[in-house]
């Protein structure tokens, strides 16, 4: 079920859901670069759970025009605006990589309308205190955010070239990305199905423009437009260890400045292992059992 939304100011946002239509609403919110039709369980997982999943593409990816100069916080804007369409007064929201920032926003910003949050291998705030940013990072988001945070000029004009061969040949972006793949990453991106969804969503999400993906970059490196410690609703922080994309210590720093957080860090996982992490965590986002915190359980294939 595919729509066009108008948000507030006027731009339109294009919006997917998934599932059962009457079921129990989440938020899930793409990473970077990507689309609405980046990972997501299945059908048949979501109708077990009773769950409507809905996806958007955010500001200038795939179909949704671009919101120039945004910060992270101002999603809370696009989904307000989607939720409102939809008749939804409460929902869960998960965000994956670059959308799980986008999360933590609707947690701190819309706590009125979002029951539970969960935050999938997350980056925290730039210039975060007590925090190397880019210790145990890959070199090239290394060399992509410091552009991004020193001239975001010329990282636009990077962006658009590497955008432009990427949607001549879509294989090229999961070509860069296997040289620096942890082994875990290589064995789900070695995947055909999982190979298949990423060169949809990566295809889609630079399908007109550049500019998703570059306002996503700069707004990481910006000021967000909230402070994590505002968050007071339940909070999961889920991360891989091994992560060279986003790496744990991002983690462990929410962590500590979200009251209550819950944080699950898996020793033998990595950035990609989100994925397969998804099923769990809708089963802790729509828990309305009395014990929150209890870990997630066994895992359900996607």
């Amino acid at each position: 079920m595919r729509s066009r939304v108008r948000a507030a100011d006027g731009r339109h946002l294009m919006v997917e859901r998934l599932g059962d239509p009457r079921g129990r609403p989440v938020f899930l919110l793409h990473g970077t670069p990507g689309s609405r039709l980046g990972p997501a369980p299945r059908g048949m997982v979501l109708y077990q759970r009773r769950t409507q999943l809905i996806t958007y593409d955010r500001p200038g990816y795939g179909d949704s025009d671009r919101h120039e100069g945004r910060r992270v916080g101002d999603v809370v804007e696009d989904v307000r605006a989607i939720a409102d369409s939809l008749g939804l007064a409460r929902f869960a929201v998960v965000g994956r990589s670059g959308g799980a920032p986008h999360a933590l926003a609707c947690a701190a910003l819309l706590p009125e309308r979002v029951t539970r949050t969960a935050a999938l291998v997350p980056l925290a705030p730039w210039g975060a205190a007590g925090l190397d940013w880019f210790d145990g990072m890959a070199a090239s988001n290394v060399d992509a955010y410091s552009t991004a945070a020193a001239d975001p000029d010329g990282l636009a004009e990077s962006f658009i070239v590497r955008s432009a061969q990427i949607r001549r040949d879509p294989v090229k972006l999961l070509d860069d990305l296997r040289r620096e793949l942890t082994d875990s990453d290589r064995v789900v991106v070695n995947d055909a199905g999982i190979r298949s969804m990423l060169l949809r969503n990566y295809s889609e999400g630079l399908r007109i423009s550049a500019y998703g993906w570059i306002d996503d970059a700069i707004a990481f490196c910006s000021p967000w437009g909230f402070e994590p410690s505002r968050i007071r609703g339940r909070v999961l922080l889920w991360h891989g260890v091994k992560d060279v994309f986003s790496p744990v210590g991002h983690s462990r720093w929410l962590a500590g400045q979200i009251p209550g957080a819950t944080a699950v860090l898996e020793p033998a996982a990595a950035h990609f292992d989100a994925f397969s992490v998804l099923p769990r965590v809708l089963d802790w986002l729509l828990d309305d059992r009395a014990d929150p915190d209890r870990p997630l359980p066994s895992a359900v294939p996607l």
